[in-house]
C-alpha cells in the first residue's frame, strides 16, 4: 500500500516522513528513529538568511549522519531572491539531497513577518519563491517539496490554490498539515482537505495531522488517497512508532508495546546519541531533558523520580536514575491513540500590517528574513 512514493531519485519506502520539529529532529533523534524503521527523516527547519550568512548554529543544525541518505533539509524564507541564494549555496556546497520548503509554521515570530503558514495567502509571492527554489536546485537534480497548512484560518483557506501553484512551479510533492494556522495544534485535523488536495493535484500529496498510531497512517491513506504520511508529535517519546509503521505498511499486525525497561534503554540510547552529536556529556543530557516526560507518559513513575530525570546533567547520573525505574512495568495502553506534545489552544494568527488586503501584492515585509535558526 503506497510503497511507490519517491522524491527525485530517492525511494521513500515505507511512505513515511518525519516532520521537522524545532529542537527535536536533530541528527541524534533522526538516527534513533532510523534505527527503528525506514522512511525519510527531515532535519530541523533552518532559515535562508542564516544559512547565507554562515550562522554557526545553523551550520551545526544541518549536520547529517554518515549513513543518512537522502539528506533532507527544511528551509524557511519569505524573499524569493534570498531563498534562491540559499538553495544555490546548498547545491554548491553539497549540503543536502532534498529540500523541503516550510509554509506550515504558525508561531508568531514567523507569521508576523509573512513567513510560514502566512505566506501562501500571497499567491504570486508564494509561486515565485517555490519557482526560484526549484530553478536553483535543478542543476544538481535536488528535488524540492512543499509543506503547508490548509490556510490562515477558516475564512482564508489557501491549500487548493497553493497546491496547484506549487505543482506548476515544479514541486516534487506537497505535504499538507490539515489544520489552519489559527488552529495551531488544537482540535482535530481535517483529513477531507487532504483528500481534496489529492484529487486536485497530479503530483503526490502527503498527509499530516493526528497520526498517533501506525493504523492511523493506514486509515489516512485509505480515506484520502494520499501517497504518504508525515509524522510529527506522534513519535515524541515513542521512536518505535517507526517500527510500527514499517510493520503496518508491510501488512503485519505486530506492534511494539515496550516495557519500562525497554523504554529506559531507548532513553539511554537517545541521550548517548545527543552526547555524541553535541560534543559533551552535560550538553547532550541537558538537551535530552525535554524528552523525559514524553517517554514516561502514562507509566506509574513517581513525581520525584520524574523530576530528577528531567534535571539530570550527565550520562552517569542518568544511568543511576534509569536504574531506579521498575523495568517490569508494562506499556500503558491507555495512552495509545492519544495526542502527544503540543496541544495548544486556537488563536488569532499574527500577520504583518495589511497582509490580508491584497493577495497579489509581491511586497516583502520589512525584517521578513530571520537571521537565526531554531525554536
Amino acid at each position: 500500500m503506497g510503497s511507490a512514493l519517491a522524491v527525485g531519485p530517492y525511494r521513500v519506502d515505507p511512505p513515511v516522513v518525519l516532520a521537522p520539529m524545532a529542537g527535536i529532529t536533530n541528527v541524534a533523534f533522526r538516527q534513533l528513529c532510523r534505527e527503528q524503521g525506514a522512511g525519510m527523516y527531515v532535519c530541523e527547519m533552518i532559515t535562508s538568511r542564516a544559512l547565507i550568512e554562515g550562522n554557526p548554529k545553523t551550520r551545526r543544525m544541518i549536520a547529517f549522519g554518515d549513513r543518512e541518505h537522502p539528506r533532507s533539509l527544511q528551509l524557511y524564507g519569505v524573499d524569493p531572491a534570498t531563498v534562491r541564494k540559499a538553495v544555490e549555496l546548498i547545491v554548491d556546497e553539497d549540503l543536502a539531497d532534498h529540500i523541503d520548503l516550510n509554509f506550515g509554521c504558525s508561531v508568531p515570530k514567523v507569521t508576523r513577518r509573512g513567513g510560514g503558514s502566512a505566506l501562501p495567502y500571497k499567491r504570486w509571492l508564494f509561486g515565485q519563491l517555490v519557482a526560484e527554489a526549484v530553478r536553483a536546485a535543478a542543476p544538481a537534480g535536488l528535488p524540492v517539496t512543499v509543506k503547508m497548512r490548509t490556510g490562515i484560518d477558516d475564512d482564508h483557506l489557501t491549500y487548493l490554490e497553493a497546491g496547484r501553484i506549487a505543482q506548476d512551479a515544479g514541486a516534487a510533492w506537497v505535504a499538507l498539515h490539515a489544520r489552519t494556522a489559527a488552529q495551531r495544534y488544537s482540535g482535530t485535523a481535517d483529513w477531507t482537505a487532504i483528500a481534496a488536495l489529492t484529487a486536485a493535484l497530479d503530483i503526490p500529496v502527503l498527509g499530516n495531522g493526528d497520526i498517533w498510531e501506525a493504523d492511523d497512517a493506514l486509515r489516512m491513506m485509505a480515506d484520502t488517497g494520499c501517497a504518504g504520511v508525515v509524522v510529527g508529535r506522534g513519535c515524541l517519546g515513542r521512536p518505535w512508532l517507526f517500527a510500527d509503521l514499517a510493520a503496518a505498511f508491510a501488512g503485519r499486525a505486530d506492534r511494539v508495546l515496550p516495557t519500562l525497561r525497554d523504554v529506559a534503554r531507548l532513553m539511554r540510547r537517545h541521550a548517548e546519541l545527543l552526547v555524541a552529536a553535541l560534543g559533551g556529556d552535560r550538553e547532550g543530557v541537558v538537551d535530552f531533558r525535554k524528552h523525559v516526560a514524553w517517554y514516561l507518559k502514562g507509566f506509574p513513575v513517581g513525581a520525584e523520580l520524574r523530576r530528577a530525570l528531567a534535571m539530570a546533567a550527565s550520562l552517569a547520573e542518568l544511568d543511576d536514575l534509569l536504574g531506579a525505574l521498575d523495568g517490569e512495568e508494562p506499556f500503558p495502553t491507555s495512552t495509545l491513540g492519544r495526542p502527544r506534545g503540543r496541544t495548544n489552544a486556537p488563536g488569532r494568527v499574527v500577520l504583518p500590517a495589511g497582509w490580508l488586503r491584497d493577495r497579489d501584492d509581491l511586497a516583502i515585509p520589512d525584517g521578513a528574513e530571520l537571521d537565526d535558526s531554531g525554536g
